[in-house]
């Protein structure tokens, strides 16, 4: 049986998008709530490099469209990882090294996922701060056994079936000195379980 009910909140997280040249996009970052781990998820003040849990998806492409001062994008249906690293090692500036460790949860969307971002050129001067924002569902399709802070866990025994999961993404690009032609947008997500 899961801990979690239906539509209890399952994760906070924060990360970033990278859209490479080629057009493909991946995300990758850390939790900054995980239900069911009783122990602290950082080692030393909370952030990329002292993580203990992290996520990287697989690569991913998504169509655009728009619709006045709206642009929405339609990305395919793809998979992400849950990642322990004892060793905490998370660097935005190497986004791989958010799947270090060891894998204990792979999740896929369900569906289509459709992001909505507000076009500036649309708003009043001074132009607002614009966001980005999506909604998905992802199912569970492997959990793993895995030890933290002295307890065992298994994230399919907490969470269930799956989650849906509530992001928002600035649209002002980060520096990258390591890779200067990706875009980078940093995002937050909420996930409640799918029980």
């Amino acid at each position: 049986m899961p801990v979690l009910l239906p539509a209890e909140l399952a994760w906070y997280v924060t990360g970033r998008f990278y859209c490479a040249p080629d057009g493909s996009l991946a995300d990758f970052g850390y939790f900054l709530h995980l239900a069911g781990i009783g122990a602290d998820l950082f080692n030393g003040a909370p952030g990329a490099s002292t993580a203990h849990f992290t996520f990287a998806a697989r690569p991913f492409r998504a169509d655009r469209i728009g619709n006045g001062g709206l642009s929405l994008a339609l990305d395919t249906v793809g998979e992400f990882s849950i990642y322990l690293q004892l060793a905490p090692a998370g660097d935005f500036d190497d986004p791989g090294s958010f799947a270090r460790g060891e894998c204990i949860a792979t999740f896929r969307r369900t569906s289509m996922v459709v992001g909505t971002t507000v076009d500036g050129a649309a708003t009043t001067q001074p132009p607002s701060p614009l966001i980005s924002s999506n909604v998905f569902s992802a199912r569970l399709v492997q959990s793993a056994l895995f030890e933290f802070a002295g307890r065992r866990h298994n994230l399919g025994q907490i969470i269930g079936h799956g989650v849906t999961q509530f992001g928002t993404a600035s649209t002002t690009p980060i520096a990258t000195p390591t890779k200067p032609r990706d875009i980078v947008l940093p995002f937050s997500g909420s996930a409640i379980a799918l029980g």
